[in-house]
């Protein structure tokens, strides 16, 4: 894999799990990460969440290289996730997003007839779904959740591409760090999907609804990337 598509992998699978009954208002935001490799800043992404509608929203994520790593993988890669709350469970409809190669990806979700299809990457996408299946962005929403209610699940399920891939999820517990936006109190959780020998720790802060503020991809005891926070607007 890329060193393009780990950054944006961590910052994705950072920010995922499972929801509760309107465990939080879901208000628009916008906000800013960095992300470090070996010291080094590789890039920024920026979430932000809109109202398009009752019960409906979109969410997007614009991840740009910096310095001498535009060289490595183009320089700005989107997502783009449309869902609905469904008796408070996050539903998703729609995602659009652009890969590191320039090329779509489009899927459509039928939960009427439980089947996402689309394209991603050059294939074909006709799946099965299975009950409470996310997209990789309003996974992350589908946490944020979660975690406001007091829990996460063991597991969860995403559709990535051709696949729908399960992840493990664990609650590590509580610290407060320091952040650009101050000192915050965090929930710290793990996760990882399920045969891979990759871990990402995640610390959310719930007087920000949540949001992750700092993040970390780890491969044994190695540290190969960091997120951090560097803005957020309501």
């Amino acid at each position: 894999m890329r060193l393009r598509e780990h950054v944006l992998s961590a910052i994705l699978v950072a920010l995922s799990s499972v929801a509760g009954a309107d465990a939080i208002d879901l208000k628009p935001f916008k906000a800013t990460y960095t992300a470090e490799w070996k010291g080094m800043t590789a890039g920024t992404t920026v979430l932000e969440l809109r109202g398009a509608g009752p019960d409906l929203y979109s969410y997007s994520s614009t991840s740009n290289a910096r310095g001498v790593f535009r060289m490595a993988f183009s320089e700005t890669l989107t997502q783009t996730s449309t869902f609905r709350l469904a008796d408070g469970l996050v539903q998703p409809l729609k995602f659009r997003g652009i890969d590191e190669k320039e090329r779509e990806i489009r899927l459509d979700f039928d939960w009427t007839n439980m089947k996402v299809t689309g394209v991603a990457k050059g294939n074909v996408v006709d799946l099965a779904l299975t009950p409470g299946a996310q997209d990789a962005m309003s996974l992350q929403i589908h946490t944020l959740r979660s975690l406001a209610g007091g829990k996460v699940a063991p597991n969860v399920s995403m559709v990535d591409g051709v696949k729908i891939k399960d992840y493990e999820l664990r609650l590590e517990g509580n610290a407060r760090i320091e952040t650009a936006l101050g000192e915050l109190d965090t929930v710290i959780y793990t996760s990882n999907r399920a045969g891979s020998n990759r871990v990402t720790r995640t610390w959310v802060a719930p007087s920000l609804g949540y949001l992750p503020v700092r993040a970390e991809r780890i491969r044994g005891k190695k540290t190969e990337f960091t997120l951090l926070i560097q803005e957020m607007d309501r």
